[in-house]
């Protein structure tokens, strides 16, 4: 059996618009790169983290504080070294933490013959995702492992629903490089809601993963909408308001912020209506002096990958 795992841990967008904490999907195009290493000293060691500047402490490193949990938990006859190479931002709003809570916890479970399964994993890999959002949520958590679209039926007991994705669904995504940092994203959030916004919300949700299922452009375009998050959520991106107009008139399905931004994300039905879309954010964004990245990506149905 091999001693040491490469990955391709991609990103995510949470939320999805209407399913807060829950929804979820898997981008193909953005991705850190980690490797696990199976040692005889026991104990986990960060051995390198390029990009970003962040900590190679074992507790104070997200991909640390899960590999950690999981090794606690297991009390392997051995010790694991990690190395990343972090390609997502942290406070992007496109799973940073998250792809590096999964990629050692999958790579070590690799590595020790898959004793757990994607569910058992992620409650390991959530002790992570607390570490940098100060909440346990797996909605960018569960696209990492199983790709494709996912819902966060529960995180205590973990309990992921893969959903199906339709064959010509495109994401654009554009990353403005200022930060936002998911505790904070949380912490301006109403403790409670109008209970007509909830029932609004609530069919969201419900016909936006009917749609995913029926394959249905149309009434996912209707889905995409919420309004419960987005209108507290968009003050903190600037111009979002004329990204989402922009991107609508340009044939977006939808539109709306990528976890807890500043990235904001749109689907489309195509590539090339992807690329009027990807060419709209651009316009918006181009005088604004404000850098920014715009990728454009299919949906990933694999996830993580073994390179």
């Amino acid at each position: 059996m091999t001693n040491e795992i490469k990955l391709f841990t991609p990103a995510t967008v949470a939320n999805v618009a209407c399913g807060f904490d829950v929804l979820g999907f898997c981008l193909d195009t953005i991705g850190d790169e980690m490797t696990v290493r199976k040692v005889d000293k026991k104990g986990i060691f960060i051995t390198k983290s390029e990009g970003f500047n962040l900590p190679t402490e074992t507790e104070k490193n997200v991909a640390g504080v899960s590999a950690l949990a999981m090794y606690e938990a297991l009390q392997p006859d051995c010790g694991f070294e990690i190395e990343i190479k972090k390609n997502i931002k942290p406070g992007s709003g496109i799973g940073s933490s998250s792809a590096s809570a999964v990629g050692s916890i999958f790579g070590m479970n690799q590595l020790l013959g898959q004793p757990l399964n994607c569910e058992e994993l992620i409650a390991y890999a959530l002790k992570g995702e607390a570490l940098a959002s100060g909440a346990e949520h797996a909605d960018n958590l569960a696209p990492v492992l199983y790709g494709g679209f996912t819902l966060v039926k529960s995180c205590n007991p973990v309990k992921i629903l893969e959903l199906p994705t339709p064959e010509d669904l495109f994401a654009v995504i554009i990353h403005p490089q200022i930060e936002v940092k998911t505790s904070e994203a949380r912490n301006i959030l109403p403790d409670k809601v109008p209970l007509k916004d909830a029932i609004t919300q609530w069919c969201n949700i419900g016909s936006l993963v009917h749609a995913l299922h029926t394959a249905d452009y149309d009434l996912l375009s209707n889905s995409l909408t919420d309004v419960i998050v987005e209108p507290h959520r968009k003050a903190l991106i600037p111009y979002f308001d004329d990204l989402k107009a922009n991107a609508l008139q340009n044939g977006a399905l939808g539109c709306g912020i990528s976890g807890s931004g500043p990235s904001v994300f749109a689907l489309t039905k195509g590539k090339a209506t992807a690329k009027k879309v990807s060419e709209a954010f651009d316009k918006v964004y181009s005088d604004s002096g404000i850098n920014y990245h715009i990728y454009v990506s299919p949906i990933n149905t694999q996830g993580i990958k073994i390179l």
